[in-house]
């Protein structure tokens, strides 16, 4: 037997091996070959002696008893030998159509695909068995459980952290690189500038920044006076006297200290509603003037097109990985918490809504008639190749293994009835005949 279950698992597409279960059940098939050839032989031995006896004047019973034997020897001759035909020839004789299953095995495989396909792959056989079972009530009320939920959050978080770490980050970087830099390039972003320009010039959001640039000049040209000095008169043309660039000099540096330190204390100082008029100017050029926008395009495209650029974006996936792979390790983490109440508020509404659940429902019926009707010949042709593959011997040995201890009642059963049925005719010929 180990002989034959190595045979079979070694051959290519043999299909079968043989386990300690299959053995157990071929000595069950065994033992009930013997039983049922047990009742022939009974039943050979009992017409022997009824006959022996009828020769020997034992009286009409012996005639009942030998009709009744001799039937039930031909009801199991005839029955052993429609069983022993489904797997082999019986008796090594070349008789049509009998091992059937060794013969028949690719047609049969045809045929379960076939009836598979029919029967169960059909579009209104997997809608009504959706339909009966109810997956989205039944899935909203999993969901609905905390454990339920929590146990998803986790496995949802574990296949976010797998994914994250088996993508290759350059392959990613070029990605987000190349999306962002297309999806700027085709965007205008001139008029969307001076939206936000007119925004905030018009609610007075820029004056912060005045103010805090005015301050930090002031300071600087505080700190830094003798370099301003200095810059003037190293300006000055070289025929005028030192002691008059000098003078020129602090004479620039005070009054462009008077006039910073002015705008840093005077909100309303002329400078600042020229500014205030100059960008609002520019805010509606962004958004009409053809030359202002093609200006900023250009200058959009060629900052785009700088390295430091492409590597700023590409740099913010390894930012954004870390974020989230630390988000989903954490089970405190906001990204945990979120998924697992929209998990539990989903199931809560899948569970009581009804119209949630019709929706859902039908979306799975979509889903499985569209697999079953797209798929379903290579499903039927997948049962037909893989039966085909199998080896026909080894084939018939396992199916033998599985149902031939019930084969054999048929044995049995064929004894028993013909001796009935022979007794019941023997009785009615007597009758009959007077």
């Amino acid at each position: 037997m180990d002989v034959v279950a190595k045979t079979a698992a070694g051959r290519p597409g043999g299909g079968f091996s043989y386990g300690p279960a299959d053995e157990e059940r071929r000595r069950g098939v065994r033992r009930m070959k013997l039983v049922a050839t047990g009742f022939l032989a009974v039943a050979t031995l009992a017409y022997g002696l009824a006959k022996w006896a009828e020769v020997a004047g034992a009286g009409a019973w012996a005639g009942y008893v030998a009709a009744a034997a001799e039937a039930g020897m031909v009801g199991a001759l005839a029955d052993w030998f429609a069983v022993t035909a489904l797997f082999k020839r019986p008796l090594g004789l070349p008789i049509p159509h009998t091992a059937i299953i060794p013969t028949k095995k690719d047609v049969l495989g045809r045929s379960l695909g076939d009836f598979v396909g029919e029967n169960f792959l059909s579009e209104q056989v997997v809608r009504t068995r959706l339909r009966a079972v109810g997956i989205g009530s039944r899935l909203g009320g999993w969901l609905a459980d905390p454990e339920h939920a929590d146990r998803v959050t986790e496995q949802a978080a574990a296949a976010l952290r797998g994914a994250l770490r088996v993508l290759r980050d350059s392959d990613v970087q070029a990605v987000v690189g190349e999306a962002v830099t297309r999806r700027a390039d085709a965007m205008d972003v001139a008029p969307g500038l001076g939206r936000m320009l007119e925004r905030v010039v018009g609610e007075g959001g820029h004056r912060r920044v005045v103010d805090l640039v005015c301050v930090r000049a002031h300071d600087w040209l505080v700190l830094h006076g003798d370099s301003v000095m200095g810059a003037v008169q190293n300006g000055a043309p070289g025929w005028t006297p030192r002691f008059v660039d000098r003078r020129v000099g602090e004479r620039v540096y005070k009054e462009l200290l008077r006039f910073v330190g002015e705008m840093r204390d005077m909100p309303d100082h002329p400078a600042r509603g020229a500014l205030d008029r100059f960008l609002s100017d520019f805010a509606r050029e962004l958004q009409s003037d053809p030359d202002t926008r093609e200006r900023v395009e250009r200058l959009k495209r060629d900052l785009l097109a700088r390295g430091e650029v492409q590597d700023l974006i590409e740099s913010t996936w390894n930012a954004v990985r870390s974020m989230v792979v630390a988000a989903a390790a954490d089970e405190r983490s906001e990204l945990r918490l979120r998924t697992r109440a929209s998990l539990l508020s989903l199931g809560a509404r899948m569970a009581s809504d009804r119209r949630l659940q019709a929706k859902v429902d039908g979306w799975l019926e979509d889903a499985a008639t569209y697999v079953v009707t797209t798929y379903r010949d290579e499903i039927t042709a997948l049962i037909t190749e893989t039966v085909a593959s199998w080896d026909a011997e080894q084939t018939s040995r396992k199916i033998e293994a599985h149902v031939g201890r019930d084969l054999q009642f048929i044995r049995i059963n064929g004894t028993v009835v013909g001796a009935l049925a022979g007794l019941l005719i023997y009785t009615v010929s007597r009758v009959v005949g007077g």
